[in-house]
């Protein structure tokens, strides 16, 4: 595929690779961009970076995925048609003395343009190999596998220190760690250039950056994205209780403090002119969760259970219940100061939520029913998670009515894409149409969720 023809083709490409990346770009600031590259000099690639960054990029999460994307539509060197860096294999010093000079660059500054030009010289010595008979492609591993650049630490921390241990030989070692990251990433960045220009840059972006982190889907994201929604949800949560917490103090009106209008009128001659009302007294409802924790869903209700519990604050009492095809209370397992992981890990030995380990939604409504009777009342919010896969089993609509009939407020969060409620053995529709039922795929769409419980 060829290049786009000029600089407004590629600035529209690049504004439309970020949003389908998932980065929110309204049209107004792709214009902001726009208007930005015009007053300053394009021949400055970094300077250009840090225009686009200004007027596109909105939280710091957003700027791995937006570096990615703008090293691919406006690449530091196009490889020309005679291919120069191939062609100066013949040229290139033997492999021992290309490790020597890895080592003095991972000793030095990632910043300094040799380090990323030696990234390209080692990807387009090493970096081609054949994926299929007739076809080769451009692969990060064989150069790592080449240099080795882990196996240059020692050498790089004797070099740089007088004396090994100690304070100083932990600094060097962070260094020295920092860099080697740097030249990985240079490689792999420098592999993704390759691949754009042979396969074409929308192809290639489509695949090279992860959506931002609060819009990861919950049930596809990987161990380290876990870790990072970790550390997300809960100051969500946290900036989230807050808010709820001044909408409430705004939006409610105490009663009428007949006294004090009633002192106040005897200026106007008894003529209750002024009339004064008693502070709000705070409404704190009290939370229920009936969270599905089968394997299918398991990522999803261990967010939203913390979600949940970052929240309780806000209300006077939280009582959490999970279930398979039975259901137990799982409150005591996440008390105040409970680490979420040891919970739980917990919850899967401590609870009796499992019969035959098959999802069944209709016997838990009445199990939890005949169980906790108590459980749901006039002050309660219920709130269940689960994306509302039975088995084929009888649905319980009558009971779940009922529960909700019991609650001051019902809300289902599915995490399934709306796409696939109803097919299979979903029953999203049926049990829609007695609890209301929101997509909850992220923590976009959490924070979007919680925003109208308030």
């Amino acid at each position: 595929m060829t290049p786009p023809a000029s600089l407004v083709d590629r600035h529209v490409g690049f504004v439309h690779a970020l949003r389908a990346a998932g980065l929110p770009v309204s049209p107004a600031e792709g214009l902001d961009a726009a208007r930005a590259l015009m007053v300053v000099d394009l021949a400055q690639r970094e300077t250009l970076r840090e225009a686009y960054a200004a007027t596109l990029v909105k939280r710091p999460a957003h700027r791995p995925g937006f570096d990615t994307l703008f090293d691919l539509w406006f690449p530091p060197v196009i490889t020309g048609a005679e291919g120069t860096a191939v062609a100066a294999d013949a040229e290139l010093p033997e492999l021992p003395e290309l490790r020597e000079r890895l080592a003095e660059l991972l000793m030095g500054d990632p910043a300094d343009p040799a380090f990323r030009e030696f990234a390209r010289t080692m990807v387009g010595r090493f970096g081609q190999v054949r994926a299929a008979p007739g076809r080769q492609s451009w692969f990060s591993f064989p150069v790592l596998r080449a240099l080795s650049p882990e196996t240059l630490v020692a050498r790089m921390l004797n070099a740089m220190l007088d004396e090994r241990g100690g304070l100083p030989e932990k600094v060097a070692r962070r260094h020295v760690e920092r860099t080697v990251g740097a030249f990985t990433e240079a490689v792999a960045a420098d592999v993704r250039r390759r691949i754009a220009e042979e396969s074409g840059v929308e192809k290639i972006a489509r695949s090279a950056v992860r959506p931002p982190i609060d819009r990861v889907d919950f049930l596809r994201a990987t161990k380290d994205e876990l870790a990072r929604l970790r550390r997300e949800v809960h100051p969500l949560a946290r900036r989230l209780a807050t808010r709820l917490s001044i909408r409430h103090r705004r939006g409610r009106r105490g009663r009428l403090d007949f006294r004090r209008t009633v002192r106040a009128s005897l200026s106007t001659g008894g003529v209750p002119l002024t009339t004064h009302l008693r502070p709000p007294r705070p409404h704190r409802p009290e939370l229920v969760v009936l969270c599905d924790a089968s394997d299918s869903v398991s990522t999803f209700s261990h967010f939203t259970l913390l979600l949940t519990f970052a929240l309780r604050e806000q209300f006077t009492k939280v009582r959490a219940f999970a279930f398979v095809d039975t259901v137990d209370e799982i409150t005591r397992l996440f008390a105040p100061g409970a680490d979420v992981l040891d919970a739980i890990g917990r919850l899967t030995d401590e609870a009796d939520i499992v019969r035959f380990g098959r999802t069944d939604y209709g016997h838990v409504f009445e199990r939890f029913a005949e169980r906790f009777p108590d459980a749901v009342g006039p002050r309660t919010s219920l709130l269940i998670l689960g994306d509302a896969r039975s088995n084929y089993q009888a649905p319980a609509l009558g009971t779940l009515k009922r529960l909700a009939g019991q609650a001051r407020h019902a809300y289902w969060l599915n995490p399934e894409p709306r796409a696939q409620w109803d097919t299979g053995d979903s029953l999203a529709t049926s049990y829609g149409s007695v609890v209301p039922m929101h997509e909850c795929r992220n923590v976009a769409q959490l924070a979007a969720f919680v925003e109208t419980l308030a």
